[in-house]
């Protein structure tokens, strides 16, 4: 709870990136120096939701990690720690520098302890030309401590005092003050009072009053600043303590990204707790993604007990659904309260870690920071306190860079297509397993000894490289193998470890991700294409669905060598197999029970023609089925909006809410403006339905003109794209 969080001094600041789209805004006063040039991607940035949080490393020590680690990993984003210049403590009770000093800022001038404004536009390039975004600990809700003794001086010599920030500038009526809009005295007495947690002071901190539009642009100046050097997205500490729509208006001040021409991400801190709905994390996502507190607490409790709960994520209370969170396994804040896992676990954070990027809930990240004994412990400094360059070992965790974590930030953007788990298997109470569709397994054993067992792996057949031991390459695995046969393996688990396969990490490939940024997270070889085959089938209990054709990839029409489908759900079955480029290819589908028997289905051979490069697919329905499965129908609109303001599609059967705009279907904006979401539909029926938009105040806008219509077909998928009308 923060009623219990130590004075200010000792404060765990809270953070982690934002997740909110910003909309392009009018100009903002910006009140930092602006002598470095705006940074450019040099590359194409990695396609991933993977984020390494190196907290409190400097900058020259994030450069060199984004280039020589990051990026050839493939890690979609590194977050760093905040850069304007804060109080500078030399001497406080609560030690040397201590670590909080950088979230009581005293201006906006992008010079800290971890450097100056050239060297952090120069992390930003050098992280951007190796394909990795960058993300920015934002502290808006306030400035310095109140409390801060008198002469205190930042990091760049500013001096200020509790109400007055000339450097900004900030005066006494910029900031909340009892007997304004805070109705204490000064701070927060009830945690659950929404007046008092957004208008009094958090824990001594001068509190902004960002309901004027003044501060407003002042917040916006600094933050447009970062965007104006290749800032891609923000990570937002402690904005429970702002007013939402205070901080929407904020955000659509903001530019659009100097790299992709895209809104900022944005994750907020929104520290759990809270019995009233209005402050719990939920309430927050019309503004930007949320960091889910449950979900970190739950992954310690299951790696410190029995990891079969892992289970049953999907029924865990969680801060918010999996689409609206930036999840962690821990950060600076609870590592030091000691309600999550931390680096002091040892193999538990490990292994809790591989699961975090291995579980398809929300956008998972990697934490490195610095080793303590006391909470407020400064980072290593030189003598003016400023952060000396990251060496890892005794004084620096640096997990992201490991064999098993880069192995499985790969597993985790080949994953990426499924949000799904299947088929997950409780070994023993320490000992599972399972797989993301026919992208990729995981074994995880977090016991004292190894552990022999067969899983379902959803994979095609062959032999795949254990990303955890090592790496594919041109020639095989640098670590251990695993060879699935009729979709399952047999696969011996080290104690305390795990093994892990995906489809881009096959021996005789190239190893995957590659060192350059690449749209394709697999890494096939060149003369080959990735073509996915899914079928709506029905199959009798003990049959399995296979795809088999005139060439050696698909058996050369031999069932007993045909490619397993792995079950999808709903009824629809899919395997990805790599085959020729620019070749015709004739298949057919087939059901094959388990003691060998084959149906096929009716009909001519199909046919289909691979292209000269990328990725193929072909969706259909087993021929001769009565399919009663749903229909995986897609819906895609083009549609522009206010901060605050989400996207849902609404429509006459019951899965799309039934014409009632309360239980209607939610759309991602994770590429926006186009806003996504694909809901399962009965087969064969004719649909109805619209797209709405729900305002702040929860009032919903209809969009004009008639009802769009379409019918599912008897099987597979069928997709939506439209725009607003």
């Amino acid at each position: 709870m923060e009623s219990a969080r130590p004075h200010p001094r000792g404060r765990a600041g809270r953070l982690m990136l934002a997740a909110a789209l910003v909309a392009a805004g009018g100009s903002a006063v910006v009140t930092a120096a602006t002598t470095a040039a705006p940074a450019r991607a040099a590359t194409v940035l990695n396609d991933s939701e993977v984020t390494a949080n190196l907290w409190e490393w400097n900058w020259p020590s994030v450069s060199a990690a984004c280039t020589d680690h990051l990026g050839p990993a493939g890690y979609g984003a590194v977050q760093v720690a905040p850069p304007q210049e804060s109080v500078s403590l030399p001497s406080s009770p609560d030690g040397v520098h201590p670590w909080f000093e950088v979230y009581q800022p005293v201006s906006y001038r992008l010079d800290s302890r971890f450097g100056n404004r050239q060297q952090f536009a120069a992390m930003v390039s050098a992280c951007h030309a190796a394909g990795v975004r960058v993300y920015v600990d934002a502290v808006v809700n306030h400035m310095a401590g109140t409390n801060n003794p008198a002469g205190t001086r930042g990091y760049a010599g500013t001096e200020f005092s509790g109400y007055s920030y000339p450097a900004v500038p900030y005066g006494s009526g910029d900031f909340h003050r009892p007997g304004d809009n805070c109705p204490t005295g000064g701070g927060i007495s009830d945690w659950n009072n929404e007046a008092q947690v957004t208008s009094c002071e958090l824990l001594s901190l001068s509190d902004l009053y960002t309901e004027k539009e003044a501060v407003r642009n002042k917040i916006a100046g600094y933050l447009n600043d970062l965007i104006g050097l290749g800032v891609d997205g923000f990570r937002v500490d402690a904005v429970k303590h702002v007013r939402k729509d205070d901080f929407a208006a904020i955000l659509g001040k903001l530019n659009n990204t100097v790299a992709e021409g895209r809104r900022p991400y944005v994750a907020q801190e929104i520290f759990d707790g809270a019995s009233n709905p209005a402050l719990q994390a939920r309430a927050f996502t019309g503004n930007g993604d949320v960091l889910d507190f449950a979900y970190a607490k739950g992954i310690r409790s299951a790696f410190q007990g029995s990891i079969a709960a892992l289970a049953n994520v999907a029924n865990w209370n969680l801060d918010a659904p999996s689409a609206n969170v930036f999840a962690m396994v821990t950060n600076h804040d609870l590592e030091r309260d000691g309600v999550v896992l931390s680096y002091k676990n040892g193999t538990d954070y490990v292994l809790a870690t591989y699961f975090g990027l291995a579980h398809p809930h929300g956008k998972p990240s990697v934490y490195d920071s610095f080793t303590w004994t006391d909470r407020n412990q400064s980072p290593p400094h030189d003598g003016t306190g400023r952060v000396t360059d990251t060496v890892c070992g005794a004084a620096w965790t640096c997990l992201s860079r490991t064999t098993g974590i880069k192995g499985m930030v790969g597993w985790a953007n080949a994953a990426r297509p499924v949000k799904t788990v299947s088929d997950f298997t409780t070994v023993t109470s320490n000992v599972i397993g399972f797989h993301r569709g026919d992208r990729a397994w995981i074994g995880i054993n977090d016991s004292g000894s190894a552990t022999t067992a067969t899983f379902t792996t959803g994979l095609a057949d062959g032999r795949y490289c254990d990303v955890i031991s090592g790496v594919a390459t041109a020639t095989g695995c640098t670590g251990g193998t695993v060879t699935v046969s009729g979709g399952r393996a047999t696969v011996t688990v080290p104690a305390n470890d795990a093994v892990a396969i995906h489809v881009g990490a096959r021996p005789g490939t190239n190893p995957s991700p590659t060192a350059s940024p690449t749209a394709s997270p697999t890494g096939n070889p060149t003369d080959r294409v990735a073509t996915t085959f899914t079928v709506a089938a029905t199959p009798a209990a003990g049959q399995d669905v296979y795809v088999v054709g005139n060439v050696p990839e698909l058996g050369s029409w031999s069932p007993a060598n045909a490619v397993k489908l792995a079950a999808q759900g709903g009824g629809s079955y899919r395997a990805t197999v790599d085959l020729p480029r620019s070749a015709t290819v004739e298949y057919k589908f087939v059901k094959v029970t388990t003691g060998g028997a084959v149906t096929w289905e009716s009909g001519s051979n199909r046919t289909l023609t691979t292209p000269a490069a990328g990725t193929y697919a072909v969706t259909e329905t087993f021929r001769g089925d009565t399919v009663t499965s749903t229909v995986a129908a897609t819906f895609a609109v083009t549609a522009t909006t206010a901060y605050g303001q989400n996207v849902f599609v609404v429509g006459n059967v019951p899965a799309l809410g039934g014409w009632n705009p309360a239980a209607a279907v939610p759309l991602s904006p994770a590429a926006y403006p186009v806003w996504r979401a694909t809901v399962e539909l009965p087969p064969n029926t004719a649909v109805e339905y619209k797209y709405v938009k729900r305002n702040p105040d929860g009032s919903v806008t209809w969009e004009s003109g008639a009802n769009r219509t379409f019918t599912t077909p008897g099987g597979g998928t069928r997709t939506a794209t439209d725009t607003w009308r």
